[in-house]
């Protein structure tokens, strides 16, 4: 395998490229999974509090030799904590066992309550206080980024967004990238790879490279500058994940993959996803 790569965060702060996430994952699951993924080299673990698995997380890291400092953990905070992230940090860090975290995120803007702003202006001091090395959002449009940018004059290190290659949101990834702003991938294999995996343009690309169909998705998440975050549980798809970085793909071959767009989004809609209580069956 080659060499993970690494990202520069517009307040200086270093990210991987690519991390693990743990949506779904029980905490019995993710003491496993985070194990696996360390082993094999990942540094960057994706959860939230509404994933109700930061105790496995923390566990995790305190069974593992790899020092504290040399993994980057991003959590988030739930759409009925937009008024307290103070108190709602605290519980994460309680949760994992940290004294910080790398990067903290608000998870949905929540437009029908609209106090994201204010939100924003909580976790700008949360920053100040050392408590959060890094902060951003995510889900979130370029009227909720201009907002915050207009009103506090700091943008997100980080928009962590619904982004595969049926729905590239490339006007966003754009606007980012413009305002200095990294794209996160969530769901960067479409979950599972439905729709994507069996294409006939990614089943070429696999074979062209000797890769999997799912090592051409996430090289392209790569390729194209964004920080991908593929979860998996199980250790064979966690350590095909990783390998891919001793390849990239062609220039031609990206213009390829923007072919698969097809504006497909497989989670709500940021502008009317309002939920504050979410039931993870």
């Amino acid at each position: 395998m080659g060499q993970q790569t690494i990202i520069k965060l517009v307040d200086g702060n270093l990210m991987p490229q690519l991390g693990i996430g743990v949506w779904q994952a029980s905490n019995e699951q993710v003491v496993k999974a985070i194990d696996t993924a360390l082993n094999v080299g990942y540094r960057s673990i994706d959860t939230a509090a509404i994933y109700h698995n930061e105790t496995g997380v923390g566990k995790a890291l305190r069974e593992s030799c790899i020092p504290r400092e040399e993994v980057f953990i991003t959590t988030k905070l739930w759409n009925d904590r937009h008024q307290d992230a103070k108190t709602a940090l605290q519980e994460s860090l309680d949760r994992l066992q940290l004294e910080y975290i790398d990067l903290f995120l608000i998870h949905w803007p929540v437009p029908q309550q609209d106090k994201y702003v204010e939100t924003w202006k909580q976790f700008i001091e949360l920053k100040e206080s050392g408590l959060v090395r890094s902060i951003g959002v995510c889900n979130f449009h370029i009227e909720h980024l201009q907002k915050l940018f207009s009103e506090t004059g700091i943008v997100p290190a980080i928009n962590q967004i619904e982004l595969h290659p049926l729905m590239q949101q490339r006007q966003l990834h754009s606007w980012n990238a413009t305002h200095h702003i990294i794209t996160e991938s969530w769901s960067p294999l479409s979950r599972g790879g439905k729709g994507v995996f069996d294409h006939p343009l990614v089943e070429s690309l696999a074979i062209k490279y000797d890769k999997t169909p799912a090592q051409i998705v996430i090289r392209w998440h790569l390729d194209s500058g964004m920080i991908a975050i593929p979860k998996s549980v199980t250790p064979s798809r966690i350590k095909e994940n990783f390998d891919v970085f001793d390849f990239r793909l062609e220039k031609e071959d990206l213009t390829i993959m923007a072919g698969l767009d097809i504006g497909k989004r497989l989670g709500p809609n940021p502008d009317t996803y309002n939920l504050t209580v979410l039931n993870l069956g």
